[in-house]
Parts: C-alpha cells; structure tokens; sequence
C-alpha cells in the first residue's frame, strides 16, 4: 500500500475515489463506448499537470491537434502560455504503421525524456492496439511499451474503447490487465427507459485502497463532476 502525494485527475469526485489520486509514475487506464467523455477525462487530466507546472505530452491517435486544441478553449482554458514546450500534442495517424509504432514505441521514451515530461496521455490506445494482426503480437508488444512507460519518471493515462459485445471490458481484453488503475465509464439505463445516466467506477487500483462504489458523473461545459455522495439506480 503507497500513502503519500497523488497525481490528480483533476476531478475532484474521482481523485476521492482514487484516495486523492493516481499513485506517481503508474499507468491508469480509462475504459468506456463512444460518448462516455473518455477524451474530456484526458484533457482534464493533461490541464491539471499544466496548471500544477507539470510539462505534458498528449498522445492522439483519433482527434486532430487543432480539434483538442478547440475543445480546450471552449472549456475556458487558456492553453496559450503552454505553447512554449510544456505541452506538447502529437496526431498520429493508425492507419500508417511503421510511422505509428516507431512514433509510440521507440520514439515516445526518449521525447518524455527531453521534455521531463511528467505527465502522458494516449487517446485512444486501442487503436494502437488494433495494429497488431496477431493476438501473440499484440500482447508481446503491450508489455514491452508498458515496461518501457514504467521505466519513465511520469504518469500516464491511456483511453481505450470498450469491447462491442462486452461494455465490461477493452476492446481487445489486454490493457486492464497491464495498467496499475483502470477507471470503467459506462451508460446507465433505467429499466423505464426514461433517462440515460452516465456512471463510473475505479475496477482497480493496485498498491492503493480505492472505493468500489459505481458512482453518477457529468459532463458540463468546463468541468466533469462526479456525485461520490448519490448512488447509481
């Protein structure tokens, strides 16, 4: 069990859940379907390492430079006093794979390196995960960069998408079982279908006590907030 200083998300429910936060220099996983706001939890996380003096590096394998840089800015984030180095925003493009796995596996660790980054974030890693034809492939690979990531002095949040016939799980089965946290978000629907409520919980949290409860969330327009004191029904 690790006591001590935490790495915020960022917001404020979650980090309780969590016993302030991620433990420093581990791998978080976020998991969640399509409008679950598994980007919104990545640039919240990236914004708190800003506004902390921390540099960041966001890994965007989906979302243009511009569009994060959009979305930021509608959140009433100034982002312009960071574009001095701190932080940084790499687009990737899945569909090239050389560029893509050289860019992540080789190049990454030694960019964390000449920015001290101190904070990392890939969105999504699932489709860096679906590079790989071959299960033995993709799993050999997955334990290699997580290593590599471990070997770095900063924390790293990962999105992935959930597996389409199993909202429990990553698309591919892999990630929960390699990361040190893994937040699950999901939608919530009454058996009245009157509403849709987003939920979440924290599935794990190696080294660390965390709650277990299955928590309501909402996206607002400049932050996310998590009900830690209402309960999901």
């Amino acid at each position: 069990m690790i006591g001590g200083e935490r790495v915020r998300i960022g917001i404020e429910g979650l980090d309780q859940m969590m016993g302030g936060g991620l433990i420093p220099g581990s791998i978080c996983a976020i998991i969640g379907t399509y409008g679950t706001g598994k980007t919104t939890f990545g640039l919240q996380f990236a914004w708190e390492g800003l506004t902390n003096g921390e540099n960041v590096i966001y890994i965007s394998l989906e979302e243009r430079e511009d569009r994060l840089f959009t979305y930021m800015q509608d959140k009433g984030w100034d982002i312009a006093p960071f574009s001095d180095g701190r932080f940084t925003v790499l687009k990737l493009d899945p569909s090239d794979f050389n560029l893509a796995i050289n860019s992540i596996k080789n190049e990454l660790p030694a960019l964390v390196r000449q920015m001290k980054a101190k904070r990392v974030v890939i969105d999504p890693v699932s489709l860096f995960e679906d590079l790989f034809d071959r299960d033995s492939d993709r799993r050999r690979e997955m334990f290699r960069f997580i290593d590599t990531l471990r070997d770095q002095q900063c924390t790293t949040l990962m999105t992935s998408e959930t597996d389409k016939n199993n909202p429990f799980a990553s698309r591919h089965n892999l990630i929960e079982y390699l990361a040190d946290t893994v937040i699950l978000l999901r939608y919530v629907r009454p058996s009245d279908l009157t509403d849709v409520h987003l939920a979440l919980e924290v599935v794990k949290m190696r080294l660390s006590p965390h709650s277990r409860e299955i928590k309501p969330y909402e996206i607002q327009q400049n932050q996310v907030l998590v009900y830690t004191e209402a309960n999901v029904f």
